[in-house]
């Protein structure tokens, strides 16, 4: 086993280097390739699709040079003594993708999909094999935990079924509320926190008063006029943030502009992703609804494809700031150590979900979101250790002693999965476990709920 995993090592994590700008149009042409279509039409879909996220990099480098520095400033004026730096997925993917559990990930995943496709388990078909590194974590960090290999694997498997189980669970939002047909978002940080959000939508719906309130972008600018726009929003958001972190006035307005062009550009270079999509989607539909005797198949991709969304947009700069006052509130209640700073460019990828669960309603966003942003900084806490052995393995620790990250390193399921073996602190384990896993059955309920109504709609129409 060994010997074979030498083997195969060097080039597996050779394409894997190459990121998922690289990575996941080489997968989407060879997937167009199987589904029949010409080597043109294959060749132009992944070439979009990549230049589509190139351009999603380049303005969340935008968001880390700019608004990241300003929120570490932020906490340094708050005068936060957090000493494990939150790597983000940027520093937390790579080391995943050096572990030993990593090669075998890949295969294991996707025979978890074709099984689960087999056994009528899921219409979700995922081709976004880059993000199988969220599953690879939580088998990385099991491997750590107990030294087996096996329950490495196991964790792999578990954080796939839930992740295809996402995906099913949410295509009505996916569809409905981000206008994406035949597709869905089946893992990242946008499918593992939606649970938490359905049960604060839940709740917020029997308050009398507060179930009324509906803010979003949309409802602003018609009440706001040209004060109401995206790019305008984006302006003032940027120099509340500049004003907290003690900029002077020039940097102030730099980061102001710097964020009005990330309200801008965002749902620009989401565009190329969608054409190039387009007869993906559709050839996949028809391949697949052919061999399988007409059953409905999802397109399972990146959740970068939701953060064109303008209220997205809009709750993922607003929790910007807001998650640097969640983790000082840590800091006193749980005594928190992480100071958020790799993800919060990615922040939206957190509350993306939530926002179509709300339908738009930033006001209900931001409720949900600082329940899941508290409860992921919480969680983020306790895999710390284990999260820096993972770096260490790697060769990736630098000069930092401990490592810590949001995304993923802040996941339930990996959470859960790995104090089943650890049993370090049993009474986070049963919070944790029990409030998740209300969150999954009225996760369930509400699906059942949209496919009943789903399917009246269409023997009406």
């Amino acid at each position: 086993m060994d010997n074979f995993l030498n083997l195969i090592t060097p080039p597996i994590q050779y394409i894997l280097a190459l990121g998922p700008a690289v990575m996941l149009p080489l997968v989407i042409i060879v997937f167009a390739l199987c589904l029949g279509l010409k080597l043109g039409k294959a060749f132009n879909a992944g070439l979009m699709i990549g230049i589509g996220f190139i351009g999603i990099g380049i303005v969340i480098g935008l968001m880390r040079d700019t608004l990241g520095p300003a929120a570490e400033q932020m906490a340094e004026n708050f005068g936060l003594n957090l000493t494990v730096i939150d790597l983000g997925w940027p520093g937390t993917a790579p080391m995943t993708w050096a572990s030993k559990i990593a090669i075998v990930a890949i295969p294991v995943a996707i025979i978890v999909n074709l099984i689960m496709l087999a056994l009528k388990m899921t219409k979700v078909v995922n081709v976004d094999i880059w993000n199988i590194w969220h599953m690879t974590f939580t088998g990385a960090l099991v491997h750590i935990v107990t030294g087996s290999y096996w329950l490495g694997i196991l964790g792999v498997v578990v954080h796939a079924v839930f992740s295809y189980k996402f995906g099913d669970w949410f295509q009505y939002d996916t569809r409905d509320y981000f206008g994406l047909e035949g597709i869905a978002v089946p893992h990242g940080t946008s499918a593992y926190c939606a649970p938490f959000a359905v049960i604060v939508d839940a709740i917020l719906d029997k308050i009398p008063g507060i179930n009324k309130i509906d803010i979003d972008t949309e409802k602003l600018e018609k009440k706001l006029g040209a004060f109401g726009q995206p790019i305008i929003v984006g302006f003032i958001l940027g120099i509340i943030v500049g004003i907290l972190a003690g900029y002077d006035v020039k940097q102030v307005l730099q980061l102001a502009v710097s964020v009005s062009a990330v309200m801008y550009l965002m749902p620009k270079v989401i565009k190329p992703i969608m054409e190039g999509l387009l007869p993906i989607s559709e050839a996949a539909r028809e391949k697949l609804s052919a061999k399988f005797g007409g059953g409905e198949f999802l397109i399972g991709l990146d959740p970068a494809l939701l953060l064109g969304d303008a209220n997205v947009i809009s709750a993922g700069l607003l929790f910007i700031p807001l998650t640097v006052i969640i983790a000082a509130i840590g800091s006193l209640t749980f005594g928190n150590r992480v100071l958020p700073f790799g993800d919060l460019a990615t922040i939206g990828f957190f509350i993306a979900m939530g926002v179509a669960i709300h339908h738009g309603n930033i006001f209900r966003t931001l409720i949900s979101g600082s329940f899941i942003m508290f409860i992921t900084i919480w969680i983020s806490n306790q895999t710390v250790e284990l999260q820096t052995i993972l770096a260490k393995n790697a060769n990736m620790l630098g000069d930092k002693s401990l490592v810590g990250s949001l995304d993923q390193g802040g996941s339930p399921i990996t959470y859960i999965m790995v104090q089943i073996f650890q049993r370090r602190n049993m009474v986070g384990l049963l919070v944790i476990a029990v409030i998740y896993f209300i969150g999954i059955a009225m996760t369930y309920r509400r699906y059942k709920m949209l496919q009943r109504k789903d399917r009246l709609e269409g023997a009406q129409a």
